[in-house]
């Protein structure tokens, strides 16, 4: 939650917070519901809860969260204006939660009314309450998009934005003296995977860099504003809802189109020369939800495009950025990396097939994953009716907070958490789950009933890209000897800090 990023416009709320108390006090009806026995948590102000100790802090939410945990521990509770937040740090409880008591901790939140906007009231795997309507969104994506078969049939997809990335890596350092941007190369291409296996039409780079540019809109405009935590704030906000309307706007104009596209490329087998022959979308022009006797309307493809795209790109991408600049601060992983490539593969080009034979790379990336989960927070889970967790109430209007970073430098977990050692995976065969059914030690893409849908598809990018890029150069920071910065922010997903720029040597094929 990028709270820090509206927190500027939090002073508003006490312009005001004087005449909303007194409504509170004096409407209070004297017979009071019995007061829930919450986690606990630092005292806050009447209304705005702990708002204002957040702003003033100065601190990104995550850093105020992580300052907690010593005085709070492993399940506490945070009033942000009319929403309560329990923070789960444990994990073992998180394990109890989402998977022993699965189902009831399965929900999602009322969302705020922007997002409802780009999410189609609820209408996407991600946003959908845990029901009818989410289990027809996901059963569709996972089985007929994201199963192992179906991934296979796009590794040609793979290949060539493969070759591509390793094309645009080497004119870039050509032209810059050997340095290049990590992050955008890596972003450029997995958006260039995901495009077509969401359309399944080739396009050209001016039509993928303007979808690129609205789903960055898109993006933007959902980072939380004050309103959302105090509702009665909204009317002192009619100039970024008139933004929402105008991004909403233009991403169905431009997404439309492309549908339609599609939709008469598969009328007309043969008339769009760049059709592929199976994508995303063609799952979701007939689809029948349960409990509704339409199909997804244009408004809802656009949604779900949309996530499909969003969902993979920026969390992969992302990860790669902090893979190499690990790779570049512990050049021992590194050159033990490449060996175990030229081993398997010899003087040919990594594949897919490769991965499986590539017992470090898996560690490598496992390694990765644990130690830089794509977001500091999970999505906002809900419970379906009131219950208790670790002796506390969680009442159904409560924003149930999975607070990953806890998790992965748990001390309890792991041995020298903070240490980035895929050895800890390759030698010493320190078991982890990664879906967290069997024990929840990292959640990287969550667990339980609303873990994501794309883990399989994120992993064989991850493998792919990792192996391609340090089997084709040899990474070092740049500046040269320069100590790389490790600090994350949120965009999104968690970033670094400093965008990444690093130094490339070709590495000659012997």
């Amino acid at each position: 939650m990028a709270l820090h990023v509206f927190f500027t416009t939090i002073f508003l709320a006490f312009s005001i917070s004087a005449i909303i108390f007194f409504f509170f006090f004096f409407s209070r009806k004297s017979n009071k519901p019995k007061s829930l026995n919450l986690p606990p948590g630092p005292p806050g102000w009447p209304i705005v809860g702990n708002l204002f100790q957040v702003a003033r802090s100065g601190k990104p939410f995550f850093q105020y969260v992580e300052d907690l945990l010593p005085k709070y521990g492993s399940i506490f509770t945070l009033k942000m204006g009319s929403r309560t937040l329990i923070i789960l740090n444990d994990a073992k409880l998180v394990h109890e939660a989402l998977i022993q008591r699965g189902p009831l901790f399965a929900t999602r939140p009322p969302e705020n009314p922007t997002r409802k906007i780009f999410s189609c009231n609820k209408f996407t795997v991600n946003a959908a309450v845990y029901g009818p309507v989410w289990r027809s969104l996901r059963r569709n994506m996972v089985q007929n998009m994201l199963s192992s078969s179906r991934i296979k049939e796009f590794r040609n997809v793979r290949d060539s934005a493969m070759d591509t990335l390793m094309d645009r890596i080497t004119s870039e350092a050509k032209s810059n003296d050997g340095v290049v941007w990590v992050l955008r190369n890596a972003r450029f291409a997995v958006f260039c995977i995901l495009l077509g296996m969401c359309f399944g039409l080739e396009m050209d780079e001016q039509t993928i860099m303007k979808m690129d540019q609205v789903m960055k809109s898109v993006l933007m405009v959902l980072d939380p504003r004050i309103d959302d935590f105090l509702p009665i704030l909204s009317p002192f906000f009619p100039e970024q809802r008139r933004k929402v309307q105008k991004v909403r706007k233009e991403q169905l104009d431009f997404m439309v189109p492309l549908i339609e596209r599609r939709r008469k490329a598969l009328k007309n087998p043969g008339s769009d020369p760049n059709a592929m022959s199976f994508s995303y979308l063609d799952t979701l022009f007939e689809l029948k939800i349960d409990g509704r006797e339409s199909s997804p309307s244009d408004a809802e493809l656009v949604s779900l495009c949309s996530e499909f795209i969003n969902g993979g790109t920026d969390t992969t991408a992302t990860a790669v950025e902090w893979g190499i600049a690990e790779l570049i601060d512990n050049p021992d992983v590194q050159h033990k990396l490449y060996e175990e490539i030229k081993n398997v593969v010899g003087n040919r080009t990594v594949s897919e097939n490769d991965v499986d034979n590539m017992d470090y790379l898996q560690a490598v990336v496992k390694e990765l994953l644990r130690k830089h989960p794509p977001t500091f927070f999970l999505l906002t889970h809900a419970v379906s009716e009131a219950t208790k967790l670790g002796g506390y109430d969680i009442p159904t209007n409560a924003n149930i907070e999975i607070f990953s970073n806890a998790i992965a430098d748990d001390p309890k977990i792991w041995s020298e958490p903070k240490k980035f050692d895929p050895d800890r995976f390759f030698l010493r065969k320190e078991e982890a789950d990664i879906t967290g059914v069997t024990e929840v030690k990292m959640t990287p893409f969550g667990v339980g009933r609303r873990i994501c849908p794309g883990l399989g598809l994120a992993t064989v990018h991850l493998h792919l890209m990792i192996a391609r890029m340090v089997q084709e150069f040899e990474w070092s920071a740049y500046p040269c000897n320069n100590k790389l910065d490790f600090t994350g922010k949120l965009e999104f997903t968690v970033v670094m800090k400093n965008t990444l720029r690093a130094i490339i040597k070709p590495r000659a094929r012997d």
